[in-house]
């Protein structure tokens, strides 16, 4: 079976959109396309063409990602999807492939995804970077534990003042928290604020409250709630969809906020892994936190990945990297106060997926070794890499695409 990987025309991009669409069992929203259309950049949407037919699509945002020490260009993948008439024919390798030249040819090192099947990525050379941790807490036996009281004020914002006073809080907080990705007022206004009816699932709206201290933004709720009543009482729930605070008191502010909403039974959201809150409350267990694989990265330049983040010692490593899949990355690299080939002798060899597991400093060299992820090939050697890319906290990505 003959298929062609192109972008698709003008003309075409409702169709392409639409195949993904189908992919996932969804429906098409005239609102929806023209979102996309204006926010997706057609030259980076690939479609598999079998005949004139749309059949499979894969694409990428251009995001600016942080990253230990700063920040880097980052194709933001998604709307990866093949036809269930089409699956198992090696179209979904057929569009990976080109879509990693493209990333190589556009001068962005990095690849990123969110993953709908999280075996599908790991063949493809992609790493678990930011693990997501989930909450779908007990609100009745919420408490603090010591707690000095509330400070600041809580509003409720319409769209117009939280398109004003959320980036505020987003853009201190992304600056410091590996795996964070840009937000342009046009992403604010078209993703993170809209709130079209066939988003909700059967919750209510969405609702902004802002967290001031001195009359400064300092922390920020997106929410709906899922009503829910059962013999004359609330079973409801709060559904959380982004919560950012720039200050350990500016997080207590948010979650007395959050879990002192009425009429709520349970709080169920996304959940920074570095938040304070499961030492600040006096019974964790309430939380009922659930870990999963979150990011993921995709070194499409190697060299330019490692020589864009900061490394936490003067030290240096010599790590022999395997990747089939971009073979260009393979080979010797020198890591640390210097980043390049060497023809040294190397001291670890692992994959590029493993390495990707370890950039944003989810997951350090001890552990990936306890997993069998690399092989240390002088004493000593994993330590030193440990000790190079720590982190002062673990990444986290709160932007889902």
């Amino acid at each position: 079976m003959a298929i062609e990987i192109r972008n698709p025309s003008e003309d075409e991009f409702r169709s392409a959109m639409k195949a993904t669409e189908t992919a996932f069992g969804e429906e098409q929203k005239e609102e929806d396309f023209q979102r996309h259309r204006k926010m997706l950049p057609r030259d980076r949407f690939l479609a598999a063409y079998d005949g004139d037919r749309p059949v499979g699509t894969a694409a990428s945002f251009p995001f600016r990602l942080t990253v230990p020490g700063g920040e880097l260009a980052a194709g933001g993948v998604t709307w990866v999807g093949v036809l269930p008439s089409h699956r198992r024919r090696g179209i979904l390798r057929q569009l990976m492939r080109q879509q990693l030249d493209d990333l190589r040819e556009r001068g962005e090192p990095l690849a990123i995804l969110w993953a709908s099947e999280a075996a599908i990525y790991g063949r493809f050379g992609y790493g678990i970077a930011a693990p997501m941790t989930e909450m779908n807490a007990d609100r009745s036996r919420f408490a603090f534990r010591e707690d000095p009281g509330a400070v600041g004020t809580v509003r409720i914002v319409d769209s117009d003042e939280a398109k004003q006073l959320l980036p505020r809080v987003y853009d201190q907080v992304r600056r410091d928290i590996p795996g964070f990705v840009a937000r342009s007022g046009a992403w604010w206004e078209q993703y993170r604020l809209a709130d079209p009816e066939h988003w909700r699932r059967g919750a209510g709206p969405k609702f902004c409250a802002v967290i001031e201290i001195d009359d400064e933004p300092v922390a920020y709720a997106i929410y709906r709630i899922k009503n829910d009543w059962e013999d004359g009482f609330s079973q409801s729930q709060v559904r959380l969809l982004e919560t950012l605070a720039v200050s350990p008191a500016a997080e207590r502010e948010l979650w007395r906020f959050v879990f002192g909403i009425d009429l709520i039974v349970r709080v169920r959201g996304r959940y920074d892994p570095a938040s304070p809150l499961f030492l600040l409350v006096t019974d964790p267990r309430s939380l009922h936190l659930k870990v999963s694989d979150g990011l993921w990265l995709r070194f499409v330049d190697l060299e330019a990945a490692l020589a864009g983040r900061e490394y936490s010692s003067d030290d240096t490593v010599v790590i022999e990297v395997r990747d089939s899949c971009c073979p260009w990355n393979a080979g010797r690299w020198r890591v640390g106060r210097e980043v390049g080939r060497t023809e040294e002798a190397a001291e670890l060899e692992l994959d590029s997926a493993d390495l990707a597991s370890a950039y944003l400093g989810a997951f350090d060299f001890r552990r990936l070794a306890g997993a069998q992820r690399v092989r240390e090939l002088v004493p000593g050697a994993l330590e030193r890499a440990t000790n190079l890319f720590r982190t002062p906290r673990p990444p986290f990505c709160s932007e889902d695409f």
